[in-house]
C-alpha cells in the first residue's frame, strides 16, 4: 500500500456506491479519474474526489513515486451509523413503518503495479 484515503459519513447509501466502486477497483488510478468523469451515478463525484486525494497522498508522502504506476488495490464501502438520519412513514391503521436514508464509509487504497 502506498497511499490510502477515506471518506466517512457519506450521504449516500452503500448499495448505490459499492456499483461504482466495483467500477473502478482494480484499474490505474489516472483511468479511474477518466471513467469517473463521465459516469452518471451520484457516487462517481464522492469516489473520484477521493481517489484524487489518494493520489495527492502518494505525491506528499514519497516524492519520487511515479504517479501512472498507480492502481487502486482496493475500493471497499461500508455501511455508516444511521442514528440521526431515520424518518418515519405513516402506514395503515394508526401504525408508522421506518425509513433509513443510507450513510456510508468509502476506503480507498492505492499501490504501485
Amino acid at each position: 500500500m502506498i497511499s490510502k484515503a477515506q471518506a466517512n459519513y457519506q450521504r449516500i447509501s452503500p448499495r448505490k456506491a459499492r456499483t461504482v466502486a466495483n467500477l473502478v477497483r482494480g484499474r490505474d488510478a489516472s483511468d479511474a479519474l477518466q471513467i469517473l468523469e463521465y459516469t452518471k451515478k451520484a457516487s462517481a463525484p464522492i469516489l473520484k474526489k477521493l481517489i484524487a486525494s489518494a493520489v495527492a497522498n502518494a505525491k506528499l508522502k514519497r516524492p519520487d513515486v511515479d504517479v501512472d504506476a498507480l492502481y487502486i488495490s482496493r475500493a471497499s464501502v461500508d455501511k455508516g451509523p444511521n442514528s440521526h438520519m431515520r424518518r418515519w412513514r405513516p402506514r395503515a391503521q394508526g401504525r408508522a413503518t421506518r425509513i433509513e436514508k443510507g450513510v456510508s464509509h468509502i476506503h480507498i487504497e492505492l499501490d504501485l503495479r
